[in-house]
């Protein structure tokens, strides 16, 4: 999730830091519907799980062995026979056939994130016995990327949604939220309706179908272990070996989810007044936790009151107060507020600090141009469709930025202020209920700025046949591939089946819990850059 405001505090930080065939007569049976049966004509589905993908490359400048194809699949899976959409899939082939077990499709998280070229960036980061057992399939999930994508048409002011509550602009904010919703049903109001996570997941057994697998095992990182859970509830059966990175709750999708970052946010401040204190001589912030609290808040009353000029960049204290992802990699927040400190005192401040990273390949030509606000219209689709529990009274919006503002005074009037969902016309389904037994290896670091600790133990809650993996001290939004100590066993358990007897704790090194480099994953709508992603 990607908000088109970025949090100038954020992007100055040091800090760098969120994818044999189905048998027609059985199709999209395997798990009950939540109150609403979606059935289709068995012959009517043949034309979609028998199709016959035509590969190609994807790109004249990548590798020859990554190919791409489109699929079809209809709009309505209780229609099949009406509107089809477009679905691009990409794969790399195992690099051993005989060692070959099947398929890892892969999502990088979102919602609105695009994956088709998944398999080419991960590909580096995947130990090699890993891409010896599975062709890396890739795909752009409905709406999004090459998938029939979606567009609001939606401008820049529309685009932000990091709004703080404030009485005197809350109107203006009501009107922002009708607008954006107005604009995406005129744009594309026969389709965001099915823009949900239960109709990709359908699409994801239909790629299954249509590469011939009686099962799929799968990578699915932030919005990703929710899709992942959903298709483990929707088809249990066809579901082999799935790891879920940096997890979403299923009991708190979305509002919870956007909620849960201003929950987060204050033990992550916490520590990092306590980490910083403990190294006052280096930062000068302060050498007791409180001081450090105080000289952070000081500087959001003086920008409130005059913006301070950060390398040309003026800075409110709510833009300040909107970097709160920041507190989760405690040495680069340390870094940032010293230099803003000195911006607020008048003495020009350091360029931000380079990490490297992975390089990320051009991303595949392959199909059609995008609109430029094409996640941004997905992700309000995904997230306001998914669900039925948007309020749908402005007034509850206000009420709750109020309470949330003084629980939570870093984040919280930003997360329960009143977003799209308040004025959208309901998904074709109601939520899934996560709740089974399937196997599955979640993956989470203790301190995860977009899917906390608290939302990864919700989904091992829900998915009871689960095993839990905790990175102890582990800083960032994605692990699988960045050398963490949980990899061994994510390879372990995606190279034999075999989960741990029982969930684990591991502990980051200093060096990775300090200055983690980043996975190259994309950067999904929502949230502004790594730092804020689900």
């Amino acid at each position: 999730m990607r908000s088109r405001r970025i949090a100038p505090l954020v992007a100055i930080s040091a800090v760098a830091t969120l994818v044999p065939a189905l048998t027609p007569a059985v199709a999209f049976a395997d798990a009950p519907a939540p109150r609403r049966v979606v059935s289709a004509d068995p012959d009517l589905l043949k034309q979609y799980t028998q199709q016959t993908p035509h590969w190609k490359r994807c790109e004249v400048e990548a590798p020859a062995n990554y190919q791409c194809a489109t699929l079809k699949v209809p709009l309505d899976y209780s229609r099949p026979g009406g509107k089809k959409l477009d679905v691009a899939v990409s794969r790399i082939k195992a690099t051993s056939p005989q060692k070959r077990r099947g398929v890892l499709l892969l999502n990088p998280g979102g919602p609105g994130g695009p994956g088709l070229d998944m398999p080419l960036w991960m590909g580096p980061e995947l130990p090699i016995e890993v891409k010896e057992r599975y062709d890396l399939i890739g795909f752009d999930p409905r709406g999004v990327g090459q998938s029939s994508p979606v567009s609001c048409g939606l401008n820049g002011d529309e685009l932000n949604w990091q709004r703080p509550y404030k009485a005197a602009t809350f109107a203006k904010d009501v009107r922002w939220a009708r607008t954006v919703a107005d604009k995406c049903r005129a744009k594309g109001g026969d389709v965001l309706p099915h823009l949900t996570t239960r109709n990709t997941a359908r699409d994801m057994d239909v790629i299954r179908a249509v590469l011939g697998e009686k099962k799929i095992s799968y990578l699915g990182y932030s919005y990703g272990t929710y899709l992942g859970a959903v298709y483990t509830q929707m088809f249990p059966k066809r579901t082999d070996r799935f790891v879920l990175d940096s997890a979403v709750d299923p009991q708190r999708i979305w509002r919870g989810m956007i909620q849960v970052w201003a929950e987060g946010a204050e033990p992550a401040f916490k520590r990092w007044t306590t980490w910083t204190a403990e190294r006052h001589a280096t930062y000068g912030l302060g050498d007791t936790p409180a001081k450090v609290g105080r000289t952070f808040w000081d500087l959001v009353a003086q920008a409130d009151r005059k913006p301070i000029d950060f390398q040309g960049t003026l800075l409110t204290g709510d833009d300040i107060r909107a970097g709160r992802a920041v507190f989760f990699d405690v040495k680069g927040a340390a870094e940032a507020i010293a230099e803003l400190k000195k911006a607020a005192e008048g003495t020009p401040s350091a360029a931000p600090s380079k990490r490297s990273t992975s390089p990320r390949p051009v991303p595949p030509s392959f199909a059609r141009a995008v609109p430029s606000d094409n996640s941004d219209a997905a992700f309000w689709a995904v997230a306001c469709a998914d669900t039925r529990s948007w309020p749908r009274d402005p007034e509850q919006y206000r009420r709750d930025a109020i309470r949330d503002k003084a629980r939570y005074p870093l984040y919280g009037d930003f997360a329960s202020n009143i977003k799209p969902c308040a004025f959208w016309t309901n998904g074709s389904e109601p939520a899934t209920t996560v709740n089974n037994s399937v196997g599955a290896l979640i993956l989470q670091n203790e301190w995860d700025s977009q899917t906390p600790l608290v939302s990864g133990q919700g989904l091992h809650r829900s998915m009871k046949g689960s095993r839990m993996v905790t990175v102890l001290d582990g800083q960032g939004h994605g692990i699988y591939g960045s050398k963490s100590c949980a990899d061994k066993t994510a390879t372990a358990y995606l190279t034999t089946g075999r989960l741990p007897a029982a969930d684990l704790a591991c502990r980051a090194t200093p060096a990775q819990a300090q200055n983690r480099p980043d996975l190259p994953l994309p950067t999904p709508p929502g949230l502004p850059g790594r730092q804020d992603r689900f």
